[in-house]
């Protein structure tokens, strides 16, 4: 877990002719290693869930499919989209509203008018001609602590969260471009600040 370096893989990527791609936000700072903390310990305590696959993160848009060229048109707009909407940025960009565990999922529930209209106009602006669907942005922002687990470790992982994460802790933003591979592993393609 921890930060990743962008244009490092974490795994090993085999070809793909398509790749998968998606844009997250992901913390730094406080919050994040207690984030990062719990993901050891629960991965420990009560074996590895579906949230284990993926860095601590909130999703900003589906998975969609491009090819390998058209990854720094992405960027780039994801990048203007970014300078246009700077002026208007909250502090903090995102708000952490609290742990939330319900039976089949744990996490943080997340709001940030904001970030959506900032991903809506990335959504709008990133044309692709050989993408064959259209982007789709998340409508519900959350950092997804645990799920797919069983339900006799909801009680285990509930109380692990409880004394491990500090919605209220200081924590940074990152708007990240990854790229994930067939056998799992991820490529960050771009990191921008969402905080100093």
């Amino acid at each position: 877990m921890g930060e990743i370096a962008c244009a490092t893989f974490w795994g090993k990527p085999p070809l793909q002719s398509m790749p998968k791609l998606i844009v997250y936000a992901c913390p730094v700072g406080e919050l994040a290693e207690q984030l990062e903390a719990y993901f050891s310990k629960s991965r420990v305590a009560c074996s590895p869930n579906t949230a284990h696959q993926y860095m601590p993160h909130c999703t900003l848009t589906g998975f969609f499919e491009d090819t390998t060229n058209s990854i720094p048109k992405y960027t780039q707009t994801l990048e203007r989209s970014l300078k246009r909407y700077r002026r208007s940025q909250p502090t903090p960009p995102i708000d952490v509203s609290k742990l939330t565990f319900r039976s089949e999922w744990h996490g943080l529930e997340l709001s940030s008018d904001w970030l959506k209209k900032l991903v809506l106009d990335f959504v709008c602006n990133a044309t692709s001609p050989t993408r064959k669907t259209p982007l789709r942005p998340k409508d519900w922002l959350h950092l997804s602590l645990a799920y797919g687990f069983e339900a006799e470790q909801h009680e285990d992982l509930t109380t692990l969260a409880q004394d491990l994460i500090n919605p209220q802790s200081s924590v940074k933003w990152e708007l990240r471009f990854y790229q994930q591979h067939l056998d799992g592993a991820w490529t960050c393609h771009q990191r921008l600040q969402l905080t100093e």
